[in-house]
C-alpha cells in the first residue's frame, strides 16, 4: 500500500521539511548510546537506506534549497537528497547537536546507576540543568530558534530542507508548540522522520510531527 502523502505547500506559504538525519550504529544500538556533538559518526547500512526513502518522498517538492548540520551524520543524509533534489548542501553550524559532554557515548540506563543526582536534575529540568559537562536544552533551544527562523524568513513563498538532529529539532519543536523543555524529550523524532513547518502570514506553526510513513 502506497504510504499517505505530505501535505502540498500552497502559493504564498513558506514550508521547512525539517529532518533528523539517518541512523548510525550508536542510534540502532540496544541500549542506544547518546550520540552529540562530539561524535561524528557516518549513517549505519539502514541510516542510507532511510536517507534514501526521505529522498523519495520529498523528491517531487518544490523545494529550493538543502541545509544541514555539519556534523557527518547530518550531511551524509542531505548528500542523499541533494542527489535527488539536484541542490547543493549549505551547512549551518547553529543547528549541530547539543553537547552531551562527559555523556558522550553512554547509555541512560548507566548514568542513572553511575552519576544518579546529574541524571534526575537534568530528566526533571532539561531547559536548566545541562548534560554532565556540555550543554542544557535551554542552551540549544537559544540557538537554535533564531537559526531555523533566519532560515524561513530567507525563503518567503517558498519550500527549503533541513537535516538536524535529535535534541535540535525537539527543542524547535516545542518551541512552536508552546511546551516547556521538560516535556521536549518526549517529542518523538525517528531517525529521517520529517516535520512539517509552515510559514503564513508571519505566523509560523507545526503541520506535521514525524511523519514516518515512507520509512516502512
Amino acid at each position: 500500500m502506497t504510504p499517505p502523502a505530505l501535505p502540498y505547500p500552497a502559493d504564498g506559504d513558506t514550508w521547512m521539511y525539517l529532518l533528523r538525519h539517518g541512523a548510525t550504529e550508536n542510534n540502532v544500538a540496544n541500549p542506544p548510546r547518546l550520540q552529540g556533538r562530539g561524535a561524528d559518526f557516518p549513517l549505519s547500512a539502514e541510516g542510507q537506506a532511510q536517507a534514501g526513502r526521505a529522498a523519495e518522498l520529498l523528491r517531487d517538492r518544490p523545494i529550493v534549497a538543502i541545509y544541514c548540520s555539519p556534523l557527518l551524520r547530518a550531511r551524509q543524509t542531505a548528500e542523499t537528497l541533494s542527489s535527488a533534489l539536484h541542490l547543493p548542501i549549505q551547512l549551518v553550524n547553529a543547528i549541530i547537536e547539543v553537547d552531551v559532554g562527559l555523556w558522550e557515548g553512554r547509555d541512560w540506563g548507566e548514568i542513572e546507576k553511575t552519576e544518579p543526582e546529574a541524571f534526575h536534575r537534568f530528566m526533571e529540568d532539561p531547559g536548566t540543568w545541562p548534560y554532565a559537562g556540555g550543554e542544557s536544552m535551554g542552551e540549544v533551544q537559544r540557538r537554535v530558534v533564531p537559526a531555523l527562523d533566519e532560515l524561513l524568513a530567507q525563503h518567503p513563498g517558498q519550500s527549503i530542507v533541513v537535516v538536524s538532529h535529535n535534541v535540535v529539532n525537539r527543542c524547535y519543536l516545542a518551541h512552536l508548540l508552546g511546551l516547556p523543555l521538560a516535556k521536549a524529550r518526549a517529542i518523538a523524532q525517528e531517525n529521517c522522520g520529517v516535520n512539517v513547518i509552515r510559514r503564513r502570514s508571519g505566523k509560523t506553526n507545526l503541520v506535521t510531527l514525524n511523519s514516518a510513513f515512507h520509512l516502512g
